[in-house]
């Protein structure tokens, strides 16, 4: 209406096409029959035709036990159709999660307004929240900061290869439990390769002779990266989307129960993922930090390197400094919002209305209303540089809770509990580590948020079984799906530090297997320990 009075730079942009032009240079006319069916039937549509298949096949031809199980069977159609474009990834991860919105109202499971609720909830909030305040400590170059400082602090005289790396993993690991695991490790990689970038190359592009040491700690640092974002994760609800997940599906399947906040899982999360942190330092220390790797390392990293690349950054800003406020601001709120039941939190106030993902867009908000003291009438952030927002992980976290609620809301979760009855007599000590196997065995093929979402809603059901409490089966399922250490497609976080070059698959699955059978150990002793004081599950819900 007013494309007139339209300022060049966005006339243009309306001028551009939204999608580029494909120009078929060859007639449609001159294809054969045979190349037109060529065209149509390639693995990938096939791929396509495979879930709706899949989901037609189960609803005609499954039969379940009971009365009345046509939306329980409906509901096993659509969970086969959506894991199996999950797992071929026949379309967009992302366009699969949104499935549910239309699936769930056509195959009678829920309306379109239930189903629709799942994609916007607490946990939710409190992932949109986190991720903006990571775009702005990415924004304002405050991790790159960070890990100069820490690794400053690590990097002794004579250098100590050892301490390094306990250095750069250590900040990665920090890093992480604030922020999703795959964006720590997308901003620690080029800090740490930037590190290793001082190191001599390999033989085949440089003359000089390469010690041994060299190419095994750049491995080491690499695999340390990619490991610490992981282990540190787990210690948050914030640090990866497993966690949320089985935070929104414990509030779907047991809206009476307390719910589970921030500060209560990191009372559980971090102890173990210090435990692992530490065996991972000492595998990473073993296999790839020989003794004398700090005598060959000492003359191409020294102080002085880091401290010209801190000088670089120059003093902190205004804005860093609020950005930081910010962010600790938001962690204390967090970690006091619940603190015990003799002392109440913060949340008390509200009479529990508040949550941790209320606090989260609060503390969000103020950074679009903070001035960042850089130009006038600029903010810390605008809704320019949050274009970033990791929106597939929020749709998939929306499809898990959707997922869980129709589960639970269609029947099938009492359906499949019969056949589970067996486990009645079965010993915890037995289930939790196989649980814990299976999950992270299933997770190395898929992605962890998928697997994730696929066995929380069953191992509830075997919990209920089993007569215990669910946490003890969900926890473990849920951390077990984030052991994804072995192959580079794992996790989006493993690609990262595969595609560096320094690593191969080799590397992983020595340093991963070790690793993932430390973690198994660990949770299936702290589950039933620190898990059962934390969570409170000594008896039923």
């Amino acid at each position: 209406m007013n494309g007139g009075h339209l300022p060049a730079a966005a006339s243009d942009d309306l001028k551009s096409p939204l999608l580029p032009v494909v120009h078929h240079d060859e007639p449609f006319g001159q294809k054969t029959v045979g190349q037109h069916l060529r065209t149509i039937f390639t693995p990938k549509n096939c791929y396509i035709a495979l879930g709706p298949l899949l989901c037609a096949v189960v609803c005609l031809c499954v039969r379940l036990g009971g009365e009345d199980t046509t939306t329980a069977k409906n509901m096993l159609g659509v969970l086969v159709w959506m894991f199996a474009w999950w797992l071929t990834e026949a379309v967009p991860m992302p366009i699969t999660s949104m499935s549910p919105l239309f699936l769930f109202p056509l195959f009678g499971i829920t309306t379109a307004d239930d189903v629709a609720s799942s994609y916007m909830d607490d946990v939710i909030s409190l992932v949109l929240g986190s991720f903006i305040l990571a775009l702005a400590v990415e924004h304002y170059n405050i991790h790159r900061r960070l890990a100069l400082n820490i690794t400053l602090v690590f990097c002794v005289e004579p250098l100590n290869a050892p301490l390094l790396l306990l250095g750069i993993c250590a900040t990665t690991a920090f890093v992480s439990m604030w922020m999703h695991n795959v964006a720590a490790t997308v901003m620690m990689m080029p800090v740490a390769t930037g590190i290793l970038q001082r190191l001599p190359a390999s033989p085949s592009s440089s003359s000089e002779m390469v010690p041994p040491a060299v190419g095994k700690f750049c491995r080491a640092v690499v695999l340390g990266v990619i490991y610490s974002a992981v282990v540190g994760g787990m210690s948050t609800l914030t640090g990866t989307g497993v966690n949320l997940i089985l935070v929104g599906m414990w509030k779907s399947y047991f809206p009476e129960a307390d719910p589970i906040s921030f500060s209560q899982w990191f009372f559980f999360g971090f102890p173990l993922a210090l435990c692992l942190f530490v065996v991972l330092w000492g595998i990473l220390c073993v296999l790839y930090c020989p003794k004398g790797t700090g005598k060959v390392l000492s003359p191409y990293l020294h102080k002085s390197h880091l401290r010209s690349e801190l000088e670089m950054l120059g003093p902190m800003s205004f804005a860093e400094k609020m950005v930081l406020s910010v962010f600790g601001g938001l962690v204390v709120l967090w970690m006091t919002r619940n603190i015990t039941d003799d002392i109440p939190g913060w949340g008390c106030i509200f009479n529990g209305r508040a949550g941790d993902g209320t606090v989260s867009v609060m503390m969000a908000t103020l950074l679009f209303i903070i001035p960042n003291g850089i130009k006038k009438g600029e903010k810390l952030m605008d809704w320019g540089k949050c274009k970033k927002l990791p929106w597939n992980i929020v749709l998939l976290l929306g499809a898990g809770f959707a997922i869980a609620e129709g589960v639970r809301s269609s029947g099938l979760a009492q359906v499949l509990s019969k056949g589970l009855v067996f486990l009645e007599t079965a010993p915890y000590w037995a289930i939790a580590p196989t649980v814990c196997l299976i999950a992270a065995t299933i997770t190395e093929f898929t992605s962890n948020n998928a697997t994730t979402t696929l066995l929380i809603p069953l191992l509830i059901e075997i919990a209920k079984n089993m007569q215990i409490h669910p946490l003890l089966l969900m926890v473990p399922g849920a951390i077990g799906a984030q052991f994804a250490y072995l192959l580079p497609t794992g996790t989006p976080s493993n690609v990262v530090g595969f595609t560096t070059g320094h690593i191969e698959i080799k590397d992983m699955i020595k340093t991963g297997l070790p690793l993932k059978i430390a973690g198994t150990a660990f949770l299936s002793v702290l589950m039933p320990t620190l898990g059962t004081y934390v969570f409170g599950s000594k008896g039923g819900v």
